[in-house]
């Protein structure tokens, strides 16, 4: 079935132009989303969700009451819940493989909702801005176009995307949203930014790095973290870039240098160190089994042994 906008089926769209002109209520309510102040999140019911990463849960999870995420700034945030089960799943898409992701995203959150025969489906979809090379743009496109090919019925809602995301600061193009948390018991979704990335922010990194699938990171009926198994292979060729001074590395390590976070450089070079520290990925999974991480009682993620 289509995506559908206040229960009419999206047809054929060309640009996210056309989609704004098409329902000029999205783009008013994309304006109101990106108006909205950032939300404080409580890292102790935070579930943090890395670039090429997704979670779902629903809200009888004790340990998360929020999922998150942020640092996107062509990438996407996409949203999908289920308003009968309340079921919901938050992921960080950077168009590595869009038409592959999607499917991943709808059954996670119907596998959740078996048991739900009332409520729809909906989609929020949050990110990008008017860059350059268009990155955000294409995004846009193939993730609207990809959750229209879906046998479900998906309600989009919320689309603060590319230009209704864009501002220009200093005469440069920048996003106005670059984090989104949803809040699993009431299915708010509301701009965010996060500083506890955890657990094991840097193994996921540079997963991420090396070129890993999108990844389902929880496990909701156990409450947890799971990660890996990894595999990558030694490159001591990238130690190289940590001799480069930051433009340099913005320049060729991001889809968006004007745009970056601050603290993006300093993310890069982390996690090549961690990558150099840890040349063979096998160390870190004995038995080729994943990390699993647990909530303890204070709130902290700890890996279990």
């Amino acid at each position: 079935m289509p995506l559908l906008i206040q229960n009419r089926g999206l047809g054929r769209i060309n640009s996210t132009a056309e989609l704004f002109d098409t329902y000029p209520h999205l783009q008013e309510h994309g304006r109101t989303f990106r108006s909205k102040p950032l939300v404080d999140v409580d890292p102790k019911c935070l579930l943090y969700v890395q670039q090429r990463e997704f979670a779902a849960t629903t809200p009888a999870d004790n340990c998360v009451s929020v999922i998150g995420s942020d640092d996107a700034t062509t990438c996407h945030l996409v949203v999908l819940r289920h308003t009968g089960s309340g079921a919901v799943c938050l992921a960080h898409c950077d168009g590595s493989s869009t038409w592959s992701e999607v499917p991943l995203l709808v059954k996670a959150v119907t596998s959740l909702s078996n048991v739900s025969k009332e409520g729809r489906l909906e989609l929020h979809l949050v990110g990008g801005f008017n860059d350059e090379s268009k990155t955000s743009h294409k995004l846009s496109l193939n993730i609207l176009a990809a959750f229209q090919k879906q046998k479900e019925d998906i309600h989009l809602e919320t689309c603060c995307i590319t230009e209704i995301n864009d501002i220009v600061v200093d005469g440069i193009h920048r996003p106005v949203v670059y984090g989104i948390g949803v809040n699993v018991k009431t299915g708010d979704v509301f701009p965010s930014s996060f500083t506890h990335k955890g657990p094991a922010e840097e193994l996921r990194s540079a997963r991420t790095f090396t070129g890993g699938q999108m990844a389902d990171i929880y496990d909701s009926s156990r409450g947890l973290v799971k990660i890996g198994p990894c595999n990558w292979s030694p490159n001591l060729d990238i130690a190289f870039w940590l001799a480069q001074n930051d433009d340099t590395i913005l320049k060729y390590l991001s889809t968006s240098p004007m745009a970056e976070p601050p603290h993006f450089v300093q993310h890069m070079k982390s996690t090549i160190q961690f990558l150099l520290k840890h040349p063979d990925s096998d160390s870190l999974f004995p038995g080729g089994q994943p990390q699993l991480y647990h909530r303890t009682e204070t709130g902290d993620w700890e890996r279990v042994v």
